[in-house]
């Protein structure tokens, strides 16, 4: 987008805020996911005082159009407006918050991963974490149909409709983490885990967002298991642990 004449270094963009730390006294850094830039890192000055007005439409899920200023090491926020305000309805509600943490901290790591300037990581993002504000779905599945897609988008595909290792229709009753998928039974290993077939159904509607599927009750634990061997698959390949999946965790 061009720069005015009069502010050389001074542009717009669009961002999804991810998360904020604390710079200084009265500064804020804000990280956030842009469509055009990916990742991005910038100084939020004074909007700690209370008198700032910037300070709520820069918050961790606000979705808002900002003005940047060129910096050596970070950019500077000199404008925000608030696109929509995901803010509040997500924090209001546990599930949701932890939910659209994972998301925000997912985004961050694929952002930094790939090639800035493709804007589908961003769109993902953005809609995950409005879905979560909305309340549309339930946030488990909100948040594993996410990772499937942002994983596909950012070049490691999870493959629910083949053998991942010799490419066989199946039956694909078995999972392997170190091959990202499903298993056929000729191909199975030791270390692979059993996947029973009504988790597989529901992880081929979550990468498809098959809303019409995941809205309907499954058999019990069965989302909950498939989101489990999901965020395994993220954190393997990703070759890191995101502190938010913690908050999920529980006994597979």
């Amino acid at each position: 987008m061009p720069t005015s004449p009069s502010h050389p270094h001074v542009y717009r963009d669009t961002l999804l805020v991810l998360r904020t730390q604390q710079l200084g006294e009265a500064d804020r850094i804000v990280v956030g996911i842009s469509p055009r830039q990916g990742v991005v890192r910038a100084v939020a000055k004074g909007v700690r005082k209370s008198s700032s007005k910037l300070g709520a439409r820069l918050e961790p899920f606000m979705f808002t159009d900002v003005s940047l200023a060129h910096g050596r090491n970070l950019e500077t926020v000199t404008q925000a407006v608030t696109r929509r305000a995901y803010s509040a309805p997500v924090v209001a509600d546990w599930d949701r918050y932890v939910a659209a943490s994972s998301v925000c901290e997912v985004a961050e790591t694929l952002g930094l991963a790939v090639e800035a300037g493709d804007p589908r990581l961003f769109n993902l993002t953005v809609g995950a974490v409005g879905a979560l504000a909305r309340g549309e779905h339930l946030a488990g599945d909100v948040l594993t149909s996410y990772l499937l897609r942002a994983m596909a988008v950012s070049g490691w595909h999870v493959e629910l409709w083949a053998c991942a290792r010799c490419g066989a229709e199946g039956p694909l009753r078995s999972w392997s983490q170190a091959d990202g998928g499903t298993v056929c039974d000729a191909c199975r290993a030791p270390g692979d885990r059993p996947l029973a077939e009504d988790a597989l159904e529901y992880l081929r509607a979550a990468s498809a967002g098959r809303w019409e599927v995941l809205d309907t009750d499954p058999e019990p634990g069965v989302r909950d298991r498939a989101g489990k061997l999901i965020r395994r698959y993220v954190q393997w390949h990703m070759e890191r642990e995101f502190r938010s999946f913690a908050l999920l965790e529980g006994p597979l």
